[in-house]
């Protein structure tokens, strides 16, 4: 039943991203770019913190 459950829950999730994609792709695109900025800006913190350790 649990698997069931996950597999319903994936399908939605999927056609959700295709509605919102379709509906507004403008806003959906500015969304992935932010979520890019924010993790790349992510890596270099962490990057930077442990480069500072190793000085």
């Amino acid at each position: 039943m649990t698997q069931r459950v996950k597999k319903v829950g994936g399908w939605l999730l999927i056609a959700f991203v295709v509605y919102a994609i379709v509906k507004s792709p403008t806003q959906a695109a500015d969304i992935v770019h932010t979520s890019g900025d924010v993790l790349g800006q992510g890596v270099r913190s962490i990057f930077s913190f442990f480069d500072a350790l190793l000085k």
